[in-house]
């Protein structure tokens, strides 16, 4: 049985595109793969197979000033898994 396939055009962001293609190519898939197996899966959960919120106001103020570099610490994720032990260990 072979699958019907249909060209389609969607205006993107070039720079998450672009992104998103490297990560494609290291798993092996190609962009419409990817997006097949997005709308697969908002087939499977009939919406979206994410959750979407509205943020509160605590949270759009944290989103802006990461985004204007506020409180914002560089930091590697070795460091944040030996916190994280830290932290762990600590409550135990």
């Amino acid at each position: 049985m072979m699958i019907a396939r249909e060209t389609t055009s969607i205006k993107l962001d070039r720079e998450i595109k672009e992104r998103a293609k490297e990560i494609f190519k290291e798993l092996g898939i190609t962009m419409g793969d990817a997006v097949n197996i997005f709308l697969k899966q908002v087939l499977l959960h009939k919406g979206l197979p994410f959750e979407v919120k509205i943020p509160n106001e605590q949270t759009i103020k944290v989103i802006e000033e990461a985004r204007e570099d506020i409180n914002m610490v560089d930091t590697s994720i070795e460091e944040m898994i030996r916190e994280r032990e830290v932290w762990k260990n600590a409550k135990s």
